[in-house]
């Protein structure tokens, strides 16, 4: 008897909507707390990914993607709210929306997709490319649509922003994928031997 995951399922299961609940919930903390900031300039560095690959990992990409959503949208509702030098570009939400959407699900294929058996590592190894994903999509957004005025704000030609954003990608990127890892696989790990998956 062939039997789907619960992630294949059209419909969300009462598990999963509870998992976007408490998941979407620990973003908003993080972020409302400043917990999930890390100052490194030229930007900050974030943790609040992290939650958004969890719920991927555990429960699957559309519960990723949901999770991501609320990330995104949270992000463009702080940025109206407090705005800042770099508020611009996290109002447009193929900035501050479209690539947190997109991780959950990218760490869940490198997951599935992933030569390796011992799933710790592979749990470990998706935490760390879904980080590096995120970083260069948001980076890359930005340079993309954004790139004068993001010099501007900066106060440094354009011709330097997309050294700036290589530098983000190589430098934050790796970084938040480390403390990805080291907070997301204990918890990726512990949800689910509890829940069986």
């Amino acid at each position: 008897m062939d039997v789907k995951a619960p992630y294949a399922k059209k419909r969300f299961s009462l598990r999963q909507i509870a998992v976007v609940g408490l998941l979407s919930a620990l973003t908003v903390v993080l972020s409302v707390t400043g917990l999930g900031f890390i100052p490194i300039p030229p930007i900050n560095a974030t943790i609040l990914h992290i939650p958004t690959l969890i719920g991927a990992l555990v429960e699957g990409p559309k519960v990723g993607m949901v999770i991501g959503f609320v990330f995104g949208a949270y992000s463009m509702l702080q940025n109206i709210m407090a705005p800042n030098i770099m508020s611009f570009a996290f109002l447009n939400p193929l900035v501050a929306v479209v690539p947190r959407m997109l991780i959950g699900p990218a760490a869940y294929v490198i997951y599935k997709y992933m030569p390796v058996k011992r799933a710790a590592i592979k749990v470990a190894i998706s935490l760390f490319l879904g980080t590096m994903i995120h970083t260069i999509l948001v980076m890359g957004m930005i340079y993309l649509i954004y790139a004068e005025p993001y010099a501007a704000a900066q106060g440094i030609p354009v011709s330097n922003v997309l050294n700036i954003v290589i530098g983000v990608a190589l430098f934050h990127g790796p970084l938040e994928g480390l403390a990805a890892t080291a907070i997301g696989t204990p918890v990726v790990m512990a949800l689910r031997a509890k829940l069986k998956k």
